[in-house]
């Protein structure tokens, strides 16, 4: 990291309120100020950043943009194909616990346009539709005709619209999540009684913790201007949510600094929001053969009769540990339901 970041860290202005140690209300200014402080004083960037740029990256020029993705390829060339899309607050980084288990496969994760590793996004904002587009543009130049889609949140509407968009690419798809949005439009008198349940449960949470969602759907430039400019305010608005979806002590400090710096080094949280920002429509039922992994500790876990409303769920395989990050945190697991989603593909 450059001094300049290292100087505005230190010059953090600490902002007290009543609740400072209260992890309810968000995260605690103890940890926030462990945090800074480390990250101004002892966290090493450079160490990760050349990890990072050592994955085997390419460019690809597809949807009037470019894409960059990790493409490792397996030494088989006749290799199934599968595709990892990563969500928010995160990016390419989550899948790096798993990149190593899956050797045997042909393995394309993309940095989603928007967001950290990307190229500048120019014009409009960039909805999981337009996403969508690009990947699958660029896996067609990338020679990747059928292929399997993995992938949660952000992700994870993403490979719904490129199966539903796509039937004859995608394989299968395995998925840590139903797209959030059905939630919206799900009519509750139409379910069965514990997918009706799940629906009121969705719907506490978006109450107690969707605050986070209204800002950054509904005044994005706003946020962005607070988030682009405070090292300690992106650190505050990330770390709050990477510790409270993921089941237990998931991340280190330098980890949480990492996936953070990914962030301010690439200048890309107000261009990550526009999946939030801007509308998007999916289909009301998707027939590609499924895998739904349900972590315990995930944000809002489904049940199956829920997830049956929207996807041709083949298995439904539930992990009691692990939360929103499965593929970081419980990556062995992930990897075997992603391969039970190729076997589902075949």
């Amino acid at each position: 990291m450059d001094d300049e970041i290292r100087d505005r860290l230190r010059r953090t202005r600490r902002v007290a309120t009543p609740w400072d140690d209260d992890a309810a209300r968000g995260i605690t200014r103890t940890e926030l100020d462990e945090l800074l402080e480390y990250w101004a004083d002892g966290y090493d960037w450079g160490r990760h950043e050349r990890r990072i740029h050592a994955y085997p990256w390419v460019t690809v020029r597809a949807g009037g943009t470019d894409l960059r993705v990790i493409h490792q390829r397996s030494a088989d060339p006749g290799a199934p194909v599968v595709v990892l899309l990563h969500g928010w607050p995160d990016s390419v980084l989550r899948f790096e616990r798993v990149l190593p288990l899956l050797s045997d496969m042909h393995v394309v994760v993309p940095a989603l346009p928007g967001f950290p590793f990307a190229a500048p996004v120019t014009g409009p904002g960039m909805s999981a539709g337009l996403i969508a587009g690009v990947v699958a543009d660029a896996l067609e130049e990338l020679g990747h005709r059928r292929y399997t889609v993995s992938g949660g949140d952000v992700g994870g509407t993403v490979a719904e619209l490129l199966a539903a968009r796509h039937p004859d690419r995608v394989a299968a798809l395995h998925l840590t999540n139903v797209a959030p949005q059905r939630a919206v439009t799900a009519d509750p008198a139409g379910l069965a009684p514990d997918a009706a349940a799940y629906l009121r449960r969705s719907a506490q949470w978006f109450r107690a913790e969707g605050g986070y969602i209204a800002q950054q759907s509904t005044k994005p430039n706003t946020l962005a201007v607070a988030l682009g400019d405070s090292p300690a305010g992106l650190a505050a608005w990330i770390v709050e949510k990477l510790r409270s979806w993921s089941d237990g002590s998931a991340f280190t400090p330098d980890e949480l600094l990492t996936w953070v710096t990914a962030y301010w080094v690439t200048g890309t949280i107000g261009t990550s929001l526009g999946t939030y920002a801007e509308p998007v429509t999916l289909p009301d039922r998707i027939d590609t053969p499924t895998v739904l992994s349900v972590f315990a500790h995930d944000t809002k876990p489904e049940p199956r009769s829920y997830a049956e409303v929207f996807l041709n769920v083949l298995d439904y395989v539930e992990h009691p540990a692990g939360g929103h990050f499965a593929a970081w945190e419980q990556p062995r697991a992930y990897a075997d339901d992603l391969r039970r989603a190729v076997g589902r593909g075949r």
